[in-house]
């Protein structure tokens, strides 16, 4: 069975991952509480943030999977913090997209009937 993804080339496919990383609002949170630590943190990040323990860990998975975030265990406890390198990766290559579908000369909005838009 093929699917219609091989029509897509190999950038686009890698940066609708990305995207879908970023797609869920518990991950941004999380993203953000490690930004503002500027540290590693290896306590309960569920202390604060409106989330469970469950959710936060289910989504820190999703986000070292990603490599957004790095881990690292130490007896019985995590510690986490971010990957600036890898996110530095992905702001610019979702940056640079957006950007190139983006132009100075691009309306917004093409040639809609007046008031559809």
């Amino acid at each position: 069975m093929t699917t219609k993804s091989i029509a897509f080339s190999e950038d686009l496919k890698a940066l609708a991952e990305m995207a879908k990383w970023l797609s869920h609002p518990a991950r941004l949170a999380i993203l953000l509480h490690l930004a503002k630590t500027k540290t590693c943190i290896s306590g309960d990040i569920a202390q604060e943030l409106p989330l469970s323990r469950t959710t936060v860990s289910q989504h820190l998975q999703e986000l070292k999977k990603a490599g957004l975030v790095k881990g690292e265990i130490e007896g019985l406890t995590v510690c986490y913090c971010l990957d600036s390198n890898r996110i530095a990766q992905v702001s610019a290559a979702l940056g640079g997209f957006l950007a190139n579908i983006l132009t100075e000369d691009t309306p917004d909005c093409y040639d809609c009937p007046p008031g559809a838009c």
